[in-house]
């Protein structure tokens, strides 16, 4: 659970459909001045309040300690900061929850995923493991925050590293990286 909502000056793994995504758009010249400093998004919904409601029961019941939950690794160079819900023996937790019949991965998530085992391999040297925790919330948890984790309710979707897209990940982070020194648009 993100703790400092403060994110200028540095890349998150949620980021990265920005930072590989269409920079001509009104939607990334408005994340760009966030990440300058000179913007801010307070953004927020009952999704969203419902999954940070959830998150750190879903690890708990997923054997995770408070100790696992909430890292951080930071690659000054690449202005890269990624927060995680968990990790435990070399395995990366990514909690979403979600109130749809089925739960698919989105290429956006898909490429949060990948910014996050980029950062632990850059971190670490090796690759981890990866999984999406999808936690299926009906309309009595949006409701009350406090019932019960189940596995009916919970599904386990590995995600494969994809160095092909880290490689050009890493170089758009380098790119940018520079522009961000500098306090310029990219281009």
């Amino acid at each position: 659970m993100i703790q400092d909502r403060d994110r200028s000056n540095y890349f998150g793994a949620s980021d990265t459909s920005m930072v590989v995504g269409n920079r001509k758009t009104k939607t990334f010249k408005n994340w760009w001045c966030e990440k300058l400093g000179i913007g801010g998004n307070d953004f927020s919904t009952k999704a969203m309040k419902v999954g940070n409601a959830y998150e750190h029961r879903i690890l708990e019941y997923l054997g995770l300690t408070e100790d696992e939950m909430d890292l951080q690794i930071i690659i000054p160079e690449l202005h890269f900061r990624v927060n995680y819900d968990g990790v435990k023996d070399g395995r990366i937790y990514e909690v979403k929850t979600y109130k749809a019949d089925e739960f698919k991965v989105s290429k956006q998530y898909w490429r949060q995923a990948q910014a996050e085992m980029l950062a632990y391999k850059l971190m670490y040297g090796k690759v981890p493991e990866l999984r999406i925790v999808a936690y299926r919330v009906t309309d009595d948890e949006y409701e009350n925050y406090f019932k019960d984790i189940t596995d009916r309710q919970l599904t386990m979707i590995p995600v494969s590293y994809d160095p092909e897209f880290t490689n050009g990940l890493v170089a758009s982070l380098k790119e940018l990286g520079d522009c961000l020194d500098k306090g310029v648009m990219p281009k």
